[in-house]
């Protein structure tokens, strides 16, 4: 049975959205400082929390079973349960969904939306997926498409009456996207193609809240170069729209079924044909032209990509959040044992024996410190299009890629760990589905997998992240840790700081062996690409939480006893993070110096 008792806690999203991100900054520039103040982000998340606590979480046992149902038929081939249709109303009502993704005047702070997602995601995994994708179709149409396309499909996008997708991966074309075989075919009304071909895994595929479904297509034109470089990508709505905006006729998209999945099993996974009958028609996104074979699909795809990459992120947190308030609500009630002080006393609360408070904490500081790497990435998304200088936007920019695959992979990474650690909590009952920790342990393991694997993450940030712009956005990454560990130390909190000064050294010699495998050995920067994905995320995460940790030390000086015991949760966790996660750095740097190449020279005769 699917978890559908909310218990999520919202004081750390207050803490790092109001005292410790610096929202202040982002709210006093032109693009805000007319529409909000500090205090609306309370009535969002007020709302949302509602919502969360009382119709989507409630919602998510259908999610789990009997989830949506492939019934076949060309129009309406997809059914969910009855819950998801008081769910997706109630969220478009409250204009919690798709409208984040309008990037106009009036446009909400992304930092806001990240809290909103996170708690969306810990009340449902699936049921969420049904506006995200359409959230980012509307990022893509605002950047790239033409004013009457923005005109035609952006309004009933926002409301949710319409639902988006992205449609990339083919049969024989996943990670390889520039394998894809989907052909679109000129018409003579310019700027409308016919289009063929399959895509598969695309979530929110087809379904039956939203009246009609806008796929973004990727496809090549006759005469496409191959590879990525001849890609284009195209907007195929499941009904066609007219010119005035009404609804057409189905417009040959199949639904040919939907996955039969590990986890997210409300979320649809669909498989789709189009031109089936000869007669799918999609429009190319923009006014741009394929010249010379070359069209902008992947760039136009990209900005897609890169949100979802980052809302992946927020997915993982949502669902290690649901996992550690359900095994630290069991483990203050389950008595079991002895005390290790008291063997002859009675049995305690499990919460009360030393490895389950590690496994607790443990939680709790991946839950932390992958928040705060989150949210602030968000605001750097925020920052790098708002910021009053070309220089403070192109910095946000920069800073904001480099983060993005940490975001995406060492988020999910972690997100298998914590949840696997809050079922271990719950002990045998934690292996049925009761309990709330098997779903999510479940559900997360796509998260790993979806919008380039994490493989693919630790490759670009180990590979263009590390050399983008020759290298200079990187630098000014890592002197932003070092400053930090150098200008804000402190006696109280001497040893964390001794700690990330010894892990920064370490980290930056694993930079520089990564730079050397670069020119020669390939195979092994391959091979510790994940490692040192996960050593940066380590040494920034743990500069994050130290900062908040100081922060959090202040305030208990300023307020006393007030909100004392969440300060001193805040120090401990920031304590725990820097001795127990940071240091894994140090191991993946002693594997690296012994040049460990068993993975690689193992006989593939061997592997049985």
């Amino acid at each position: 049975m699917a978890h559908s008792n909310w218990l999520y806690q919202t004081r750390d999203i207050m803490f790092q959205i109001k005292e410790w991100l610096g929202v202040e900054k982002l709210l006093s520039l032109d693009a805000y400082k007319d529409y909000y103040g500090m205090d609306d982000i309370d009535s969002f998340l007020d709302v949302n929390f509602k919502v969360c606590r009382d119709v989507m979480c409630p919602a998510n046992k259908d999610a789990d079973e009997p989830g949506a149902k492939f019934v076949g038929g060309n129009e309406r081939a997809v059914v969910t349960p009855d819950s998801f249709k008081n769910v997706y109303k109630t969220v478009m009502d409250a204009e919690l969904g798709p409208q984040f993704g309008y990037r106009g005047e009036g446009k909400i702070p992304l930092c806001w939306y990240a809290p909103i997602l996170e708690m969306q995601s810990a009340a449902s995994p699936s049921i969420v997926m049904f506006w995200c994708l359409t959230q980012g179709a509307i990022t893509v149409l605002h950047e790239f498409a033409t004013q009457k396309q923005q005109d035609l499909f952006i309004p009933k996008l926002r409301t949710g009456e319409w639902g988006g997708t992205m449609g990339l991966t083919e049969p024989g074309a996943g990670s390889e996207v520039g394998a894809v075989q989907s052909k679109a075919f000129p018409t003579d009304t310019p700027g409308k193609y016919k289009l063929t071909g399959t895509k598969c895994f695309i979530s929110s595929g087809d379904h039956d809240l939203a009246e009609n479904i806008i796929h973004l297509m990727l496809a090549k034109t006759p005469g496409a170069k191959e590879g990525t470089a001849g890609i284009s990508l195209f907007i195929v709505p499941k009904f066609w729209v007219n010119d005035d905006g009404s609804l057409g006729a189905w417009n040959d998209v199949t639904t040919m079924g939907i996955e039969h999945k590990l986890g997210i099993h409300g979320s649809t996974t669909a498989t789709l044909s189009m031109g089936e009958n000869d007669n799918c028609y999609g429009w190319m996104v923009g006014e741009a032209e394929v010249k010379d074979g070359r069209g902008i699909g992947m760039k136009q795809m990209f900005a897609y990509m890169n949100e979802e990459r980052l809302n992946t992120g927020l997915f993982s947190l949502g669902c290690i959040g649901a996992a550690y308030y359900a095994a630290l609500d069991y483990t203050k009630l389950r008595v079991q044992s002895k005390h290790s002080t008291n063997p002859k006393g009675p049995s305690v609360r499990i919460i009360e024996h030393e490895d389950v408070r590690r496994m607790l904490l443990s939680q709790k500081a991946i839950l932390e410190a992958c928040r705060a790497l989150i949210y602030r990435s968000y605001l750097y998304r925020d920052l790098a299009v708002d910021a009053a200088t070309p220089e403070e936007r192109e910095y946000y920019d920069d800073m904001f890629a480099i983060n993005n695959p940490m975001c995406k992979a060492y988020t999910s990474d972690m997100a298998r760990l914590a949840t696997g650690d809050a079922i271990q909590c719950l002990g045998g009952y934690g292996f049925t589905e009761e309990y709330a920790p098997a779903e999510l342990y479940r559900d997360v393991v796509i998260y790993g997998i979806w919008e380039g694997t994490n493989f693919i993450q630790a490759q670009d940030y180990t590979g263009r992240k590390f050399t983008m712009k020759d290298g200079a956005p990187f630098k000014k990454w890592v002197a932003q840790i070092d400053d930090f560990v150098a200008g804000k130390k402190t006696d109280e909190f001497a040893a964390e700081f001794a700690m990330m000064a010894e892990a920064m050294t370490a980290f930056k010699e694993i930079v520089s062996m990564n730079d050397a495998w670069t020119k020669g050995d390939k195979q092994m920067k391959q091979l510790f690409a994940t490692r040192t994905l996960h050593a940066g995320a380590r040494v920034y995460c743990g500069m994050l939480l130290l900062d908040q940790a100081l922060l959090a030390a202040a305030k208990m000086k300023e307020k006393g006893a007030i909100d004392a015991d969440f300060y001193k949760g805040k120090i401990a966790t920031a304590r725990f993070y820097v001795m127990n996660h940071v240091p894994d750095i140090f191991g993946y740097l002693k594997s690296m110096k012994f040049g460990d190449r068993s993975a690689i020279d193992i006989p593939e005769e061997s592997f049985m």
